[in-house]
């Protein structure tokens, strides 16, 4: 994994942790538990409901990076006598600890998802339950909602179903260390076979015109009382096991459509033309080959995110893509749209319900399904509320703020210095433009950037730093001018 990080002086780490904690008061992050929350959780783990399917005998296994404890999925990946593949796939059982309508429901409805931010976590559920007994940690048994996909040779599911189960992860492997194995062949086949249904499931994606791409991540993270701002190249591994939990939200998002009660994350196509062009133009001023009758998702396959021009490509034509919302239909009434345009498939969010609300009420619609019986009740009763729920959820936001005060941190006592930067967004709307987006390889910083001269996407200009304050009151904390 290539990674460029910076340290920063003790005035930045200083300014940048007092920056995290305004900005979690001004989004009025809870990052306690009420009393009567973590009382309900301690008893909750006190009278844990086994499911009666024992599957403790499946060799699962989990990737997270090292430090994680709330791991809402884990795999067993095997050979199929006679040609193809099945997949075991646990996700977390969290309806198993949360009762409706309970103090830990409410909270979690007030939560929303789990929170991320440099210095701390703050989760959906209290830790004695995602840290304890639902997660899928290895050595314990634990309930779960345990999917079942059969695919051919070609990494086509035939078949998908989910029901409960007790289980128990035989390891807690991380990507780096998978992807080590694999490489080296040193792997055990379950986890061999990763990379090999990954690739396959990679290949439907593209031929049923799913978008994916692999720009570098800008991470923040503390080490050793220290903040680091980088930028993370992803590994194969972790698009291999993306694929997985893809695969697994697809064969929800059907299940849910064959039953007539669910709720998809939906994405619409871009039908706006002057949209579209403006796509075409961006690849031609940044002299990327963009051949006749190839598609918008056959072209991102073919770039190198390591490539200026190409990032810029992919920075400026990915603000463009429709935002993804949840669809919700009860009743046999299927909506018009079931499509994420993206995945070019019908898709739900089920694979992380101990960081995300919407997965628990997915997981037991489906589960439902497989089991010819009607959804509970309280899931029902629910569902058409938790659009509106979702959209309440802060980590996009907190995600993007934590980065922003990072960069304006890092940069703090270096205003007025030259740097080389990238220019990997522009202002659309005009034809001339003199305000953008700028990348700065080292440290691993995007800011604003203004010109007396219209700005060329994809060029490598100098520019002066003319701001960089964690507490400046709106979204520009950093400001670079080119000269």
């Amino acid at each position: 994994m290539r990674r460029r990080q910076m340290h920063m002086s003790d005035e930045a780490q200083a300014a940048l942790l007092s920056a995290l904690q305004e900005l979690r008061t001004e989004l009025k992050i809870p990052t306690k538990f009420p009393k009567r929350v973590l009382a309900a959780a301690d008893e909750a783990v006190a009278k844990p409901q086994p499911p009666a399917e024992d599957r403790t005998d499946l060799p699962l296994f989990t990737i997270d990076p090292p430090t994680s404890k709330d791991l809402d999925q884990a795999m067993h990946l095997e050979r199929r006598a006679g040609g193809g593949y099945r997949v075991h796939y646990a996700i977390a059982d969290v309806a198993a600890f949360v009762e409706a309508g309970r103090p830990l429901d409410a909270e979690a409805h007030d939560r929303i998802e789990t929170l991320y931010f440099p210095d701390l976590k703050v989760p959906l559920y209290p830790p004695v339950i995602s840290e304890g007994p639902a997660s899928l940690l290895p050595g314990q048994v634990v309930p779960a909602l345990l999917w079942q996909h059969d695919l051919d040779a070609y990494g086509k599911v035939t078949a998908s179903s989910v029901g409960r189960a007790k289980v128990c992860s035989q390891a807690k492997l991380n990507y780096q260390g998978v992807q080590q194995d694999i490489d080296a062949g040193t792997a055990e086949e379950s986890v061999a076979l990763l990379s090999e249904i990954g690739r396959l499931r990679e290949a439907v994606e593209a031929d049923r015109g799913g978008l994916s791409m692999n720009l570098p991540d800008q991470e923040v993270t503390l080490v050793d009382g220290a903040f680091r701002l980088s930028y993370v190249a992803t590994l194969p591994v972790e698009g291999w096991n993306e694929q997985m939990s893809l695969m697994t939200g697809m064969a929800a998002a059907q299940i849910m459509l064959d039953s007539g009660t669910g709720i998809l994350r939906t994405q619409k196509e871009t039908s706006d033309q002057k949209v579209i062009q403006r796509v075409h133009d961006i690849a031609a001023s940044l002299d990327i080959d963009w051949q006749p009758g190839l598609t918008y998702a056959q072209l991102v396959r073919k770039l190198d995110p390591t490539n200026p021009k190409h990032m810029a490509f992919l920075s400026e034509a990915t603000a463009m893509l429709v935002r993804a919302e949840y669809t919700v239909f009860r009743d046999h009434q299927i909506p018009d749209d079931t499509k994420h345009a993206s995945i070019a498939a019908p898709y739900a969010h089920c694979t992380a319900p101990l960081r995300r609300l919407v997965d628990r009420y997915t997981g037991e619609l489906c589960v439902a399904a497989c089991a010819q019986k009607a959804p509970p009740d309280w899931v029902l009763e629910a569902l058409y509320c938790l659009p509106c729920d979702m959209e309440r959820g802060k980590g996009k936001v907190a995600d993007r703020d934590a980065v922003d005060l990072a960069e304006a941190a890092m940069l703090k006592n270096r205003v007025g210095e030259v740097f080389e930067v990238t220019i990997i967004n522009t202002d659309s709307e005009v034809g001339s433009p003199k305000e953008g987006t700028a990348h700065l390889a080292e440290p691993a910083v995007m800011g604003k950037i203004t010109s007396g001269t219209p700005l060329k996407l994809g060029a490598s200009v100098r520019a002066e730093l003319k701001r960089a304050d964690p507490f400046f009151v709106g979204k520009q904390k950093v400001l670079f001018r080119a000269v």
